[in-house]
Parts: C-alpha cells; structure tokens; sequence
C-alpha cells in the first residue's frame, strides 16, 4: 500500500511541475492581457502533436525541445496580432474568441493527425530505485526539465530587460505605457511566451501521456484552478498550486477513485474563494 501511495505521490508531483509550466503561461496571459484564454489546453495539445512530428520526421525526440517552443512562440505571437489585440479591452469577447479558437485547433489537428490517440516511446527507457520503489528514468528526466524551465522562467522575468518591462505593464499599465515601455510589442511578446510554456510542457509530457487532439481539454480546468488556487496574476503562487493540486491529487488517487481526487481539488478551490480569494499563495513575492 504505501509502495503505491509513494509511485502515484511522485506520479502527482512530477505531473504538478509539468502543470506548473502550462499554468504559468495561462496566468501572465491572463495577468498582463486580461484576456481569458480557453484555448490554453489546446496550446498544450499543440505541442505534444508537434512533438510527434518532430519524432515522425527526425528519428530524434531531443530536438522537440527547442523546435516545438520556438514554433509555438511563433504561433502565440500570430494569434495575439490577429485575433486577440482587436479584441483586447473586451473580456466576454476573449473567452467567446478562445473558445472558437480552442475549436478550430482541435478540428485541425484532428483533419491532419487524425482521431486515434497515439503514444510516443521515452526517449530514455528503464527505471532506478527511488525510496524502496522502480521508478522511470524518463520522469526524473521530466522532473529536471521541468523545474529548469520554471526557473529560467522566473530568471527571465526578473533580470532581462524584457521581464523587467513586462512586469511593468502588469503592475501599472499606465504608468509603464507613460515610460515609454512599448506595451504592444510586450503584449505580443507575452502571448507568445504562454504558447511556448504550454508547447514545452506538451514536449515533457507527451512520452508520458497519449497524443491526442482532445488532450488539452480535461488540462484547461486545472490550470485555472491552480490559478485561482494561486491568486490572480501571482507567477509563483500558480506555480506553487499547480504542484500542491497534482501532488494532492495523486495521493488520493491511491485510495480513491480518480473522479474523487478531482472532486477534492475543486473543493479546495471552492474553500480558497470563500475564505482567502486572494489566493492561498498571497504570501509569496509575485
């Protein structure tokens, strides 16, 4: 018994760190645009199938981590220039314009990769003993990618020019706009970083999930409940929920049923509206 709680707690915590990733592109989009992105998931979804193809078409899984980004960087940067700058002031609009844009990606990739959900191989098999149990190489390796891009991440927000202009325009739009900050350019440079956090997470995960083009439907509620859990527009305290819930949610997992653990997080979420709707990481530095 404790042998499984210990697999599905690492399980959930290394999934957490993978979460934290695409939670963090959906906070600073949200955070700095005010726009409401429904179509978050799907930017994850994205990067698993263009993994696949990097696979497909190298032989080599390792080249999706700089491939996959770069093109969802690029993909972000589009989808702000032409569908969310025009509707930018207007936050009902952003959530109606999302979600017909999470449709569109889904039908699209479903037109070219097609319905059937396929699986990608770890780049590096076999297993270690960790605390008395086989663990698999490959989600150690997963582990470390993930926490080394949170905290390149975080770096970049705090001591490059551009993270240091874009934490300018989310504290005082106004002010930073008055400074001559060129906020158009970091809006578009904004929405591009969140594709590219959710496509590298999609890189991480995808030897570890399946590759389908629904796989970023059940993923957009938790992101926004690590948000939320989090507080609104708070980088490390999203980063912090995202890892709480998965890890929360793999331990109940070994003594429940799945729709149990999920259930749980979102009375937690509930909980952390009613009696601390600042978020339950107020605390840490933003």
């Amino acid at each position: 018994m404790m042998d499984t709680i210990l697999l599905l707690a690492l399980n959930g915590l290394i999934w957490g760190l993978i979460i934290a990733l695409i939670a963090l592109g959906l906070s600073i989009i949200f955070g700095l645009l005010d726009i409401i992105n429904v179509a978050h998931g799907d930017f994850f979804m994205v990067g698993t199938v263009l993994t696949w193809y990097v696979l497909q078409e190298t032989g080599l899984f390792w080249p999706a981590f700089i491939l996959v980004p770069v093109i969802g960087f690029v993909l972000g940067a589009l989808i702000q220039r032409s569908i969310i700058q025009p509707i930018r002031n207007a936050a009902a609009l952003s959530i109606v314009a999302t979600f017909g844009l999470s449709l569109i990606l889904q039908e699209l990739v479903r037109m070219i990769f097609g319905a059937t959900p396929r699986r990608i191989l770890p780049p590096i098999q076999g297993t270690i003993p960790i605390f008395g149990i086989e663990y698999e190489i490959y989600r150690i390796l997963a582990a470390a990618l993930s926490v080394a891009a949170l905290i390149a991440f975080f770096l970049f927000l705090q001591y490059t020019k551009i993270g240091t202009w874009m934490r300018a325009v989310r504290h005082d739009r106004e002010t930073a706009i008055a400074m001559g900050i060129p906020a158009q350019r970091i809006f578009i440079l904004t929405f591009g970083i969140g594709f590219a956090l959710a496509a590298f997470g999609g890189v991480v995960a995808a030897p570890i999930t399946t590759v389908d083009f629904r796989g970023g439907v059940d993923l957009l509620p938790f992101c926004f409940m690590a948000v939320i859990i989090g507080g609104l527009g708070n980088l490390p305290g999203t980063a912090a929920a995202a890892i709480l819930l998965a890890l929360l949610e793999g331990v109940i997992q070994s003594f429940a049923d799945p729709t149990v653990a999920r259930i749980s997080s979102l009375v937690l979420m509930s909980a952390v509206l009613m009696l601390r709707p600042q978020g339950l990481f107020r605390g840490l530095a933003k």
